[in-house]
């Protein structure tokens, strides 16, 4: 098994929560969560780059030959960038849907 499809339903789930977390209805509202998950994920996979990178030139850690995918960034196989991408859509969709909701319950009081 490849680590690809192992990262692929966390991919999926993150993808189907943080779109069902999505106030369509408030364009601008889900523009600017689309804009946070957008920075966050930039920002994770620049990280993800860099550190990784040197982990694995380091050799804390290793691939096992056949499991990945092949493409890399830096040292990184692609397939290890799920784990990011998914909290960057995960995170900013809870915050944003959290503090509405608290936000809503200020305005009604």
């Amino acid at each position: 098994m490849t680590y690809a499809l192992i990262s692929i339903p966390f991919m999926l789930l993150a993808l189907a929560v943080a779109l069902a977390l999505t106030p369509w209805r408030d364009r601008p509202a889900a523009r600017r969560l689309w804009a946070g998950i957008g920075l966050a994920a930039a920002a994770l996979a620049i990280l993800t780059a860099v550190f990784d990178s040197l982990m694995i030139a380091s050799d804390l850690f290793t691939y096992g030959d056949g499991h990945t995918l092949g493409p890399t960034i830096g040292l990184v196989p692609v397939e290890d960038f799920c784990y990011p991408i998914a909290t960057a859509l995960l995170a900013p969709a809870i915050w944003f849907r959290l503090t509405a909701r608290k936000e809503r319950r200020d305005a009604d009081d």
